[in-house]
């Protein structure tokens, strides 16, 4: 009699939390049926129909859960866990919960990310009068993008302005490459083979026709990885914006990066000097000797070794959200000013540097490249129209391109 007394108590407790799964199904079974009741599409429905159905199964059949439970917990066998990959899982998160405060970051950047591609995709579409045309895209291996293009506008040449949300998994050799950076990204006694990772991210640039409106750049973004149990692990935001004009107009500059020095300030003092010096250190044509424009900011990495992810999340929506306000009162006072052929072939050299950098050493589009599955066409939207090499040219002494040219080889303090 005394060794069933053991047995006894657990099947009462395991009874017990049957009764409460019961109860907890006929609490959110309403969300459920609005769920199905809705016209999200096929897949969307048949989630929430398994959703349902897992809740009113422990209501319906306790005493076969119950059993089933307690012969698991005498043979002492694991419970078997999720086997769905890190795209799914959020996918199912989005169907059944929607995306809130409280949701994982991966969903909350997404979505901030593709508000903020709605608002300037408005803004250049009113300045230019031309609407951008929009791809959206699928990864198989999970995720996709919106890609929006303008070609041949009234004011812009070419802008793009791309959200990608790219789920996939790392090999170990990127694993070991990236601790380098991020010491949590592994347990260095236990490198697993793989891990799944999940990346979001707005990129968008901007070439005017007019040679005395100036290009401009940004591109904000965060990255995590999965554990192999399903768990968070290590992450990061990185980002920047900054500034290329083909003509220099200090009160541009100084507008420009006076409003990124606010947005910095405005979470850390130290930011706009170091996320300064680390762009014009960045986005720096080494074979050329010279910066690629006057700059921004730039930053990378950002982990909890510098801020708590809600604070940086927070640094990251302020900087993004700053950049209509500061660059289209910027382009307005240029994008109608007289200019001569001589200056717009001068526009085409400088382009070239800015294909030159952008295929030769930025780190994105290297990426972005290598990256299987990646979607070349989003990848190289970056690239101008249209470009010129000259050989050996060089701008005549005292002129306005030889200023631009000397800025860019010794980077100025704008504010």
């Amino acid at each position: 009699m005394t060794s069933r007394r053991p047995a006894l108590r657990l099947w009462a407790q395991c009874k017990a939390r049957s009764q409460l799964s019961s109860t907890r199904a006929v609490n959110v079974s309403p969300i459920s049926r609005r769920a199905l009741s809705s016209s999200s599409g096929a897949g969307a429905s048949d989630q929430t129909s398994t959703s349902l159905g897992r809740y009113l199964g422990w209501a319906v059949v306790g005493l076969f859960a119950t059993a089933s439970l307690t012969y698991k917990m005498t043979i002492n066998e694991p419970l078997k866990m999720d086997t769905a990959t890190l795209a799914e899982r959020d996918q199912r998160l989005k169907t059944e919960q929607g995306v809130s405060d409280v949701s994982p970051m991966r969903l909350r950047m997404e979505k901030f990310v593709k508000e903020q591609q709605r608002a300037i995709v408005r803004a250049l579409e009113e300045v230019d009068g031309t609407s951008f045309r929009v791809d959206e895209w699928q990864r198989k291996e999970g995720g996709g993008g919106i890609t929006c293009v303008l070609q041949d506008g009234k004011v812009f040449e070419k802008a793009g302005v791309g959200v990608s949300v790219v789920y996939g998994t790392l090999p170990k050799p990127a694993i070991l490459k990236m601790r380098a950076n991020h010491k949590n990204i592994a347990d260095e006694n236990n490198i697993p083979d793989s891990l799944e990772f999940f990346a979001a991210g707005l990129s968008m640039i901007v070439h005017p026709k007019n040679p005395m409106a100036p290009t401009v750049h940004l591109n904000y973004r965060y990255f995590e990885t999965a554990n192999p149990d399903g768990s968070p692990g290590a992450w990061w935001f990185g980002g920047g914006c900054d500034l290329t004009p083909c003509y220099l107009f200090d009160e541009d500059a100084v507008q420009f990066h006076r409003s990124l020095k606010e947005v910095c300030d405005k979470h850390n003092k130290d930011y706009y000097p170091r996320f300064k010096k680390w762009c014009d250190e960045y986005f720096y044509n080494k074979h050329r000797g010279e910066a690629r424009g006057v700059g921004g900011i730039f930053f990378d990495d950002l982990d909890e070794t510098v801020s708590d992810k809600e604070n940086l999340f927070a640094f990251v929506r302020d900087a993004l959200e700053s950049f209509v306000p500061t660059y289209i009162p910027i382009v307005n006072r240029r994008k109608d000013m007289a200019f001569t052929e001589q200056e717009k072939e001068w526009q085409q050299i400088r382009r070239g540097r800015y294909v030159e950098f952008n295929l030769v050493h930025d780190r994105g589009t290297a990426f972005g490249l290598n990256t299987p599955g990646a979607r070349v066409e989003s990848i190289l939207m970056s690239l101008p129209l249209t470009a010129s090499w000259k050989y050996m040219h060089e701008p005549e002494p005292k002129s306005r391109e030889a200023r631009l040219v000397e800025v860019l080889q010794n980077p100025k303090e704008w504010v």
